[in-house]
């Protein structure tokens, strides 16, 4: 999962709604909210007219993301807000997951929710109070590819627009310590596993660090890593068997996964390089994970692209730079190309006229160009958005993964299945088996007994 989980973001700079307001003009006045007649809107505001008519209103949106990636997601809206006189009002928290269903159930849902867990999205279908997308948004379906589409709809019917895409399936590392002790980028999961052998009996720096800390979603990465073990062994068809608990996770392909993850992230020699030992990496936070990177600590970290918001600025992100990423290899050379990916979807809780006019803008290609135009980092679900957009490295390896056609790619498997497991026993369990240090066969049991019957 998860997918961000991050601090809480910091507001638009308020020159820059000024700004924005001096160069659009209204031939009529907005009025106060939805009933009013639309503004006639001019100069850069005019392309935002689909949207107008709801001046002086105010929609709510609660999500997991947070700062620094929070503080370009606002940017991305902030002309739309100035120009159509709609106010957003955005709160992050690390504590999403198990707030949401909580102020959900409270009647204090807000107007949208950015949710990163299909089954989370199922969840809160189920409460009956998820809005179905205006028709504005419904048409924009043609800009995503159905299987996103798919991920986004609960008993095939579609609630939530997608709208992130992030390529899970990188490695983090440093160039410039490569090329100083020689090492080259593995091609092969063999290869990595040798390099890491290798990088461990120097002595010089431990070959991985990692984190799972991310308040009550903690254990979220260390998910990741079986996923990937799990889909760059057996290929997309046992995963999706997995993710849809046909297989087990006491099946012997899914504990035979997680013994590859022990080996390798569980393994005394390999981690935790400038934090701790291997129980550390239960009480680092994923963000902090990476920073003995440009320390000269350790070498590699596992994480998704969505990671490039957390080094911290001035960092140089390269092929020859202080770090870049490279794909992580299949475990089994007969697996083509695993993409492991993840998203955000946009459902609402609310269909006044105001929170309509914002979901059918946030659907759209022109908001998701807005949106790659702020953000490095940040890869969009929406084809409409034009490629060359991406002018950050790691955007474009996470683009060109995330569509290549030949590749075997699958979304987050936690973030897919029932969110009482996958945001649930599957998170908690997994962190006991960092730091506890619980056996494969307890973990696997006791998320096998969580799943809903």
């Amino acid at each position: 999962m998860t997918t961000l989980l991050r601090r809480r973001l910091l507001a638009v700079p308020a020159v820059l709604g000024l700004a924005l307001a001096a160069a659009c003009s209204n031939s009529s006045s907005g009025g106060g909210g939805g009933a009013s007649a639309a503004a006639t809107l001019t100069g850069d505001c005019a392309k935002y007219q689909p949207y107008a008519g709801h001046s002086g209103t105010k929609v709510t949106m609660f999500a997991s993301i947070l700062s620094p990636e929070s503080d370009s997601l606002e940017k991305s809206w902030a002309e739309f807000s100035s120009c159509t006189g709609i106010k957003i009002s955005y709160e992050g928290s690390n504590d999403f997951e198990s707030q949401l269903p909580v102020r959900v159930s409270g009647g204090n849902a807000p107007d949208f929710a950015i949710i990163p867990q299909p089954g989370l999205l199922a969840q809160m279908v189920k409460t009956g109070k998820v809005v179905k997308p205006p028709a504005g948004t419904v048409a924009n379906e043609d800009k995503w590819s159905p299987v996103w589409k798919t991920y986004g709809s609960v008993n095939g019917t579609f609630y939530a627009a997608p709208m992130s895409a992030n390529m899970k399936s990188l490695v983090w590392y440093s160039p410039k310590a490569f090329k100083a002790a020689g090492y080259e980028v593995p091609k092969t999961w063999a290869d990595m596993m040798t390099l890491s052998t290798k990088i461990a009996t120097s002595g010089s720096m431990k070959p991985w660090c990692g984190g799972i800390g991310s308040g009550t979603a903690t254990g979220w990465p260390a998910t990741d890593w079986v996923e990937e073990v799990v889909l760059g062994s057996y290929g997309g068809d046992v995963y999706d068997q997995w993710v849809s608990h046909q297989i087990k996770f006491s099946d012997p392909k899914i504990t035979g996964a997680m013994k590859t993850v022990a080996d390798w992230m569980q393994n005394p020699a390999f981690v935790n390089g400038g934090i701790g030992d291997v129980k550390s990496i239960a009480t680092t936070t994923f963000q902090d994970a990476g920073a003995p990177i440009l320390a000269g600590k350790c070498a590699m970290l596992q994480q998704a692209s969505f990671y490039r918001a957390q080094w911290a600025k001035g960092t140089k992100i390269s092929a020859d730079g202080d770090v870049f990423a490279f794909h992580l290899p299949a475990v089994n050379p007969q697996v083509n190309n695993p993409v492991e990916g993840g998203g955000e979807f946009l459902a609402a809780f609310s269909s006044r006229p105001e929170v309509q006019a914002v979901q059918n803008y946030l659907s759209s290609s022109d908001w998701a160009s807005s949106r790659v135009k702020v953000s490095s980092g940040w890869v969009s679900a929406n084809q409409g958005v034009d490629k060359s957009l991406y002018t950050d490295p790691i955007d474009k390896i996470s683009a060109e993964a995330l569509t290549d056609p030949a590749a075997t790619f699958r979304f987050d498997g936690s973030d897919l299945m029932p969110a009482a497991v996958g945001a649930g026993q599957e998170w908690k369990s997994f962190t006991a088996w960092f730091a506890e240090g619980q056996s494969i066969q307890k973990v696997a049991a006791d998320i096998d007994a969580a799943w809903p019957q």
